[in-house]
């Protein structure tokens, strides 16, 4: 049985594309779309990595926080405010810096 395209009736040592180097090729190509996944996947897992880092160090910074102000409210209520209202200028400060320097 004489398959088309292979051996006879051709140029010596140019085959046709058959099924078989198709799948190959197919196959070549996906394994090359695996490999990159595969990149991907321990890049983003080298990134959660250092979120998970970064959220740990976050957290240990607003229990500090918390911490302080739960300080804070066991003092007098007049304390609260003056804190309160120091922040609130401090923030105001702040924003009409910015906006002038704009």
């Amino acid at each position: 049985m004489r398959r088309a395209g292979l051996g006879e009736g051709g140029p010596p040592g140019n085959y046709v594309a058959s099924g078989h180097s198709l799948y190959e090729e197919e196959n070549e190509h996906l394994q090359e779309g695996l490999i990159d996944i595969g990149n991907e996947i321990k890049y983003q897992n080298k990134m959660l990595g250092e979120m998970d880092s970064d959220f740990d160090s976050t957290g240990g910074l607003l229990g500090a926080t918390i911490g302080r102000l739960k300080l804070i409210s066991r003092g007098s209520q007049t304390k609260v405010y003056y804190y309160m209202l120091l922040f609130a200028l401090f923030v105001f400060i702040v924003l009409y810096w910015v906006i002038k320097l704009r």
